[in-house]
């Protein structure tokens, strides 16, 4: 069985979010990590090439740089890695980025390909299901549980308050949740092998259909109009009054801003 995981290098919130001019992520300035549902998808793949055998390899687009979040991945399991990187790939949306990745997964072999839910530089949940459309294979989304039946696929997919059973013949694309399960961590072993290991790196005269109109800022639909760092809370106002006075304090304000 043959498992891709399509990963993404995000920038690292807690460090800060530096932005071009034309509103895109300045990605190369910023502090970056695996995205959480990507690693729980890897994760899974890892579990599935341990209980039933199989070769994973990882796919991500990205800036060189982004090679080190496949090193990551390698360390942790992965037999195989593949850059998805070229200057006119840069400032994609979710539509631009699908066509990209799927054109260079149309270069592999695959029974099963896994991407995270969404990443949480966009939080759309767009690319994993637009990959399937591109590849024409089906998909199921909010994966809490994944299994494997025979040539089948069998999901738990994550629904409010409950879950549905799912099953679909490979291939298949299975979008996961970072519940999912617990990342393992990179053993020391893994990271001196992970180094030694090639990876593959693509260019855009690499994909396989994917036309020049869909790619990068330029094929991408979806402008941003303007873009900031999070707005900081300034102090607010601080009142010491007793349980009584609290209360109609309380009540006040909510009538002064026609709460109540």
């Amino acid at each position: 069985m043959k498992i891709v995981v399509c990963i993404k290098q995000v920038p690292d919130t807690k460090g800060g979010v530096v932005f071009n001019p034309d509103g895109t992520l300045n990605r190369g300035a910023m502090l970056t990590i695996m995205n959480p549902d990507d690693k729980a998808g890897l994760e899974a793949a890892l579990r599935l090439k341990d209980k039933y055998g199989a070769e994973v390899t990882v796919v991500t687009m990205g800036l060189p740089k982004a090679d080190e979040v496949l090193r990551e991945a390698l360390a942790m399991g992965a037999d195989n890695a593949v850059l998805i990187t070229d200057r006119v790939l840069g400032g994609a949306d979710t539509w631009a980025t699908s066509q990209t990745i799927a054109g260079a997964l149309r270069k592999l072999e695959y029974d099963l390909i896994i991407t995270g839910r969404q990443a949480i530089d966009g939080d759309t949940a767009q690319v994993g299901p637009q990959i399937s459309e591109h590849l024409d294979i089906p998909v199921i989304s909010y994966a809490q549980k994944i299994e494997i039946d025979g040539d089948s696929v069998v999901v738990e997919r994550q629904f409010d308050d409950r879950y549905h059973v799912l099953k679909a013949k490979m291939p298949v694309l299975v979008t996961a949740l970072s519940e999912l399960n617990e990342p393992r961590y990179m053993t020391p072993g893994g990271i001196f092998d992970a180094y030694d290991k090639e990876v593959t790196v693509l260019s855009r005269a690499d994909l396989i259909d994917v036309d020049d109109s869909n790619i990068g800022l330029k094929g991408s639909p979806t402008q941003i109009a303007k873009a900031s760092d999070k707005v900081r809370k300034g102090a607010g106002e601080q009142v010491n009054l007793g349980a009584s006075e609290s209360v109609d304090y309380i009540i006040g304000k909510l009538k002064e801003t026609h709460i109540i």
